[in-house]
């Protein structure tokens, strides 16, 4: 029989070192509290716990009684390089191999599906104008942006004066570079100056903070011309947003996918030129394989979050959705960089080349899953055999690990759960568009039970998988896999490294498909030398959805 003492420990380990239910109501009902956390105390230890566990709650209610904003980072700042291993900082003159001529079509409209590199070779020509451009855009996007459910705010006046400004300096010959003139919208969870950012979430429409995020005020300067905030999966998961479900371009009864749900759907049907978005864990991955984007997720710390809602402080990322991967490293040049206002962030090179050759890559793949039995098996075979028709030498690459590699993905659900600590306890995550049980509301709450203790564990055993996957890999430039193959999604969003994933065919339901290719830490430029000439060699990223053409 429990004492009242035993009682008193077992309530405030319930509702201090968290469990979500009373053991009573379990099937479990005469095991101890601390059988959650794969523990057991003698009885005298629980009664001992008594007086630590009543300080622990002075603690939490201390914390909960200062307002945190969702801009406060941590103090601990991940680093993904392994031991022994620095990024190159000496940068090269870049030779982008822009196109010397680009036609202008005799149907203007088709210019809402031009990659950026013609668009950009058409304004320094002066063929075309940012305005005109812009304009043509903001008219796609008042026209099928409803349809799609893809924007929250568009940006008209402030888009034509940047567009205005553009077209004045490029006319006094102050060109700023391949992006001036450009028009591009973001995923609204980055802020700007003068504008709502909404997160997506019923809790925060409304919602103005008043900076503007480093990756905006780095397009500013590099001339592009934002003339949109897109949708996203509320407080990034998914692509259910307050205002519905952001669709994909190829299939309006699906999905877009998520979280940079509008982003990619955006880019294909030809409502911006290109898009910023973000992922944690495979949210640009995933729209773009549904929507048939090309997406480059940089390697963390490449890009500063600054003015960016966090989710994960150790594995949120920032990168563009575009539709060639040629157009994604055009982007990442001018948002990436060293940040004071990102303590995350590294300086490293980007040393792309257009003249790199294709034999001088190491590329490997991962041959057992690739030999898998999956939706998109035959599509990644042909691309497979694409590249050995460039001259690519496949080096099979094995990589098991014996890290419980998912476990560690509790440190996302932790972060996560930090970043919108206030939402739960206030219960306004009942405001939520999605209550379903794996959506954030839920997940947020269960992630409040996660002792400090696993979450500093789980984060050591990342720090070996970081050692381990560099050490099975570092002699590759590039590892071709399946988008969703095995756990290098997960690994590689853990791990920090790069992705490119772009368009490789379409399903039996007419969506298109993708195939990914991973990179060392900070390898941005050998991965897009290759997918660059992959997609030269292929059709897919030139493929418009019917539905978006005039």
């Amino acid at each position: 029989m429990k004492t009242a003492s035993s009682y008193r420990v077992s309530l405030i380990v319930a509702l201090c070192c968290a469990t979500i239910t009373t053991f009573s109501q379990t099937k479990y009902p005469t095991q101890p509290i601390e059988s959650f956390y794969d523990l057991s105390f003698t009885q005298a230890e629980r009664d001992s716990l008594f007086s630590n566990l009543m300080d622990y709650q002075k603690a939490f209610q201390a914390i909960h009684q200062y307002t945190l904003n969702n801009s406060v980072p941590m103090s601990l700042v991940f680093d993904p390089m392994p031991v022994g291993v620095k990024a190159s900082t000496q940068q090269k003159p870049i030779d982008w191999g822009l196109p010397k001529e680009v036609a202008l079509p005799a149907n203007k409209e088709e210019l809402a599906f031009y990659p950026v590199y013609k668009l950009s070779v058409l304004i320094k020509s002066k063929k075309i104008t940012s305005t005109d451009l812009t304009k043509l855009y903001l008219s796609r996007l008042k026209k099928y942006a409803d349809t799609l459910q893809c924007a929250i705010s568009i940006l008209e006046e402030s888009a034509l004066k940047q567009a205005k400004l553009a077209d004045e300096e490029i006319a006094k010959g102050k060109y700023r570079g391949p992006l001036h003139g450009i028009p591009y919208g973001i995923k609204d969870l980055l802020t700007v100056e003068g504008t709502e950012t909404t997160w997506g979430a019923t809790p925060f429409k409304g919602q103005t903070i008043h900076e503007t995020a480093t990756v905006v005020k780095k397009l500013e300067q590099a001339g592009a011309v934002l003339i949109v905030k897109l949708t996203l999966g509320a407080l990034a998961m998914g692509d259910i947003w307050y205002g519905g479900v952001t669709k994909n371009p190829w299939n309006l009864k699906d999905g877009s996918s998520g979280s940079s749900a509008g982003s990619a759907s955006a880019t294909v049907a030809g409502l911006v030129a290109f898009a910023i978005g973000t992922e944690t864990l495979g949210s640009i991955v995933s729209p773009s394989t549904r929507c048939g984007a090309s997406g480059l997720r940089p390697t963390f710390g490449a890009v500063s979050r600054h003015g960016a809602m966090a989710l994960s402080y150790s594995m949120d990322k920032i990168g563009p959705l575009c539709r060639s991967a040629f157009d994604c490293a055009l982007v990442f040049d001018a948002i990436r960089g060293e940040d004071d206002l990102d303590r995350s962030t590294r300086a490293a090179a980007f040393n792309y080349s257009s003249k790199t050759p294709l034999k001088k890559l190491r590329v490997g793949y991962f041959k057992k899953w690739f030999d898998g039995n999956y939706s998109s098996k035959a599509n990644d075979e042909k691309t497979l055999a694409d590249l050995k028709k460039l001259g690519v030498e496949l080096i099979p690459l094995e990589w098991d690990s014996k890290i419980p590699i998912a476990a560690v993905r509790i440190m996302l659900t932790a972060e996560a759960a930090a970043s919108f600590d206030e939402l739960t306890r206030s219960n306004r995550d009942s405001l939520m568009t999605d209550q379903r049980k794996w959506a954030w509301p839920n997940t947020f709450r269960g992630a409040r039970f996660i002792p400090a203790v696993e979450y500093i564990n789980a984060s050591r055993l990342r720090h070996q998988l970081v050692q381990e996957f560099y050490a099975a890999t570092k002699d590759f430039d590039v590892i071709v896999t399946p988008s969703f193959g095995g756990s290098q999604l997960l690994t590689t969003n853990l791990t920090g490294n790069p992705c490119v994933v772009v368009p490789n065919g379409f399903n039996d339901k007419g969506s298109p498909t993708s195939i990914s290719f991973l990179g060392r830490l900070y390898g941005e430029a050998e991965i897009i030398s290759l997918v660059r000439a992959y997609q030269e060699a292929t059709e897919w990223e030139d493929k418009v959805p019917p539905l978006f053409v005039k």
